[in-house]
């Protein structure tokens, strides 16, 4: 029986097959041996047990490079000739067809897509186990088709500086032969999601090195990928107990590289994605280690110049910090202060929007040991003469824990706040600003009426002082002019 499925695997194209591909030959080789065997954990794990001679990729079948040909369906052929079959059609895959041109090679492109949709299928289905050599060709052939050099991205190809281009103006790079690699990675993830693949067997193949690989992927410029990659990845975290400290380790590693070496991985929006959810399953109390990621890699991201492609997933992780252990809200807070913008209003009105999040799940015992800078710096956002900054810092009134929070701490607030409002309310251009302001400063007033009384005369009391300095200097000044014209004279 198995010769039979060699013979008709082993069919030929027929020379006017051949003639329509153009003279271009059938198969374009992977920049990698595609029969280099999975590598070593970098945590000394085992690789898989030497498989039967008739079934090791060192057979001849293995061995020969890869060709694009028709061979039988796995569901046509028994169960006991469904492995090797099967590996000689994952060992095919592992041929790259070129994509520069829709004309080249349309027959073994189609053949290819359709055995990667029947290995997706028989992945998805229980018509046969996948033992630990078919799991081995699968992986290699996912490699070879997967890990692959990058494109560089637009800016390096114009030479225009990264931070002077925005993503979300310009039309992202979508992979040419996504049809292809679409196919392999609904395969891989059909491989780890799969019910039959024990962990301890798969942490073979998908080891540290197979995950490291894994993790330079996000820096594809294509969207797709990227989402596929935080799927995947994620549910790797989810299967492999034994891969989560690396897994973590490895996406702040990538954080730190984008801050203080590259300013480049347009995949950080995922990451933060997958770690959102990896900090919502951290235990309470907080470990040191994840408090340590936390103020090193987590909080310096708010630095970044192109913070705002990823500044929801980020916003989402840092609440979800302080969600967890409500301790770590003085250190949210003063790690915003830390980086809060000087002269980028549109990232203030991000910063604002993230501290009313971070506010919103603030308990009063913290909210006391940070409410000095905090409003020091609202004040100065409430005095900005950007409409927006001004505008947003006056929506944190409109939510009822924060103004809680507020009424708490109202003797120390007050004085902080009391100035910036009667300048707005005085010489702020736009309207709304105005009206807002007026707005706060009634809520002040019907809080504590004797408080803002004191606080009011108390501004009385500075704005005389200033007018009586301002009219010294001028004085101070007419003195020296006239002495300077005497002198002259």
């Amino acid at each position: 029986m198995l010769n039979k499925i060699m013979k008709l695997g082993g069919k030929k194209f027929s020379k006017s097959d051949q003639d329509n591909t153009s003279g271009v030959n059938t198969v374009v080789r992977s920049s990698r041996p595609t029969t280099a065997v999975a590598p070593p954990s970098s945590t000394g794990e085992s690789q898989s047990a030497a498989p039967s001679p008739s079934q090791t990729p060192n057979h001849p079948m293995f061995t020969a490079p890869p060709s694009l040909e028709v061979l039988p369906l796995l569901k046509d052929v028994s169960s006991s000739d469904r492995p090797l079959l099967f590996m000689k059609k994952a060992h095919m895959c592992s041929c790259q067809c070129d994509f520069s041109d829709s004309l080249i090679m349309p027959r073994e492109k189609e053949i290819k897509r359709q055995t990667l949709l029947e290995l997706v299928d028989f992945l998805h289905s229980s018509s046969g186990k996948v033992n630990e050599t078919m799991q081995s060709e699968l992986i290699r052939m996912v490699s070879a088709n997967m890990f692959r050099c990058l494109p560089p991205a637009h800016y390096e190809n114009t030479g225009a500086p990264p931070e002077g281009n925005d993503p979300e103006e310009e039309e992202p790079y979508l992979e040419p032969w996504w049809p292809h690699l679409q196919l392999v990675y609904e395969l891989l993830l059909r491989y780890v999601v799969s019910s039959e693949i024990e962990p301890k067997t798969a942490k073979k193949f998908i080891n540290h090195t197979f995950v490291s690989r894994l993790l330079d992927l996000f820096d594809s410029e294509d969207p797709r990928e990227r989402e596929y990659l935080k799927t995947v990845l994620h549910r790797i975290y989810g299967k492999f107990i034994f891969h989560r400290p690396f897994i973590r380790c490895s996406i702040y590693n990538i954080f730190y590289k984008y801050l203080y070496e590259t300013e480049r991985c347009v995949g950080i929006g995922e990451l933060l994605e997958i770690l959102g959810s990896v900090i919502n399953g951290f235990t309470v109390p907080m470990r040191e280690e994840h408090v340590l990621y936390l103020v090193k890699a987590i909080l310096p991201l708010h630095k970044s110049k192109g913070i705002s492609i990823f500044h929801q997933q980020l916003s989402y992780c840092v609440v979800q910090f302080v969600e967890k252990d409500y301790k770590l809200a003085d250190t949210v807070i003063r790690g915003l202060l830390k980086y809060w913008p000087l002269t980028n209003c549109n990232k203030e009105v991000l910063f604002l929007g993230e501290l009313e999040e971070v506010l919103d799940v603030t308990e009063p015992s913290e909210f006391q040991h940070c409410v000095v800078p905090l409003f020091r710096q609202i004040g100065k956002c409430l005095n900005s003469a950007n409409f927006q900054v001004a505008e947003r810092a006056l929506f944190l009134w409109n939510n009822e824990h924060i103004v809680g929070l507020i009424a708490e701490n109202k003797d120390v607030i007050f004085p902080i706040i009391f100035e910036a409002l009667e300048r707005n309310m005085k010489g702020h251009w736009n309207q709304a600003v105005h009206g807002l302001s007026e707005n706060v400063r009634r809520m002040f007033m019907e809080m504590d009426n004797e408080l803002f009384e004191e606080c009011e005369k108390r501004h009385l009391e500075n704005e005389a002082k200033a007018c009586e300095l301002l009219e010294q200097r001028e004085m101070t000044w007419k003195r020296l002019e006239e002495a300077a014209s005497l002198a002259a004279n």
